[in-house]
């Protein structure tokens, strides 16, 4: 259900509002495929799937809710030769050597309307899960630009129930310590936090120009190399690792979860999701469990969550990278 992991802080007087209500609004903005000339078109679809028409599926007291989003990508270089083709064509009809911006614009706005309806259909949905008990939202994304659109529309759908759109005022969690400044630290000292594991897998990068990389793969990480690109100066920006045994997923320097697994432990004690809901009651209680612990637990490791007020005088605190402390101290 969960692949990626990108979450959210909402107001702790934030209360959902009741599943009719917000269904009868979320069926006004649900999905329908681009039009010939539209470009992108995005709505809200079953969670179940298909053959389900409910957009607002409660399990427990999690909410579950999925956006699908379909596009016309046109590449740029069929729009950049439909352009000149448009250009010459008026040169030798006008016989002018100079064309000017506004007629450029014109030709560009006429060739995407042109080749959209010969252009393939790309469709991708994310999973949005809200937490009213721990006060968490969380969207199946490893990128903040692309879990920011899908909390948009969502509290686009909410501004349409009196009392609930304001209420959510979701923002990015920001912790103490960034989390590229963190797995630095956990490298380097060969240590990792509480409940967690280092695996396996990393990348490492120069924070200038060059971005030189040096990225490893199913390699074991605890060498002296590792430490020595991080006294160089390289900063983690991916790393692979396992809470307690149970889940498995790769941080990013933005502090999102990226590549989640369930490991065997979890979903061996799985008895049989029964065949009415096609397991997604089950999937459901299982995946916002899990989260709902580990996503505290990871909290925790990058220093603890900052307070409103913090974060609102520290806006990239745990979002933007920082200097990486004295490698002599990191690697002590």
């Amino acid at each position: 259900m969960f692949k990626a992991a990108s979450f959210f802080r909402i107001a702790d007087d934030f209360a959902l509002p009741p599943l009719e209500a917000l269904e009868e609004t979320l069926q006004t903005t649900r999905f329908m495929p681009c039009g010939a000339t539209q470009a992108e078109s995005s709505g809200w679809v079953p969670p179940r799937g298909n053959k389900s028409t409910v957009l607002a599926e409660s399990v427990g007291p999690q909410l579950i809710l999925r956006l699908c989003t379909e596009r016309r990508p046109l590449p740029a270089s069929a729009v950049k030769d439909a352009v000149e083709q448009r250009i010459e064509k008026y040169k030798q009809e006008t016989g002018h050597e100079r064309v000017g911006a506004r007629i450029k614009k014109e030709f560009k706005e006429e060739a995407i309307l042109d080749l959209l309806p010969r252009a393939f259909t790309k469709r991708s949905s994310t999973t949005l899960w809200v937490d009213p008990v721990n006060k968490f939202l969380v969207v199946d994304s490893g990128s903040l630009t692309g879990a920011d659109k899908v909390v948009s529309q969502l509290l686009e759908a909410l501004s349409g129930i009196p009392g609930s759109g304001a209420g959510l005022m979701a923002r990015p969690v920001q912790t103490t310590m960034s989390a590229a400044i963190a797995m630095a630290h956990w490298l380097a000292s060969r240590e990792a936090p509480v409940g967690f594991t280092i695996d396996r897998d990393c990348e490492l990068k120069m924070p200038d120009d060059q971005k030189s990389t040096v990225r490893y793969s199913r390699h074991a990480l605890e060498i002296d190399e590792v430490a020595e690109h991080i006294a160089a100066g390289k900063v983690p920006t991916q790393l692979a690792m396992t809470w307690n045994d149970r889940v498995s997923f790769v941080l990013t320097d933005m502090a999102q979860i990226r590549k989640l697994k369930l490991l065997d432990v979890v979903l061996d004690g799985v008895q049989d999701k029964g065949k009415d809901d096609d397991g997604f009651d089950a999937d459901a209680a299982i995946v916002t469990g899990e989260l709902s612990a580990l996503i505290p637990d990871l909290l925790e490791a990058l220093g603890g969550e900052l307070a409103h007020d913090a974060a609102a005088a520290q806006p990239g605190a745990a979002q933007a990278p920082q200097p990486v402390p004295d490698p002599a101290i990191a690697i002590a």
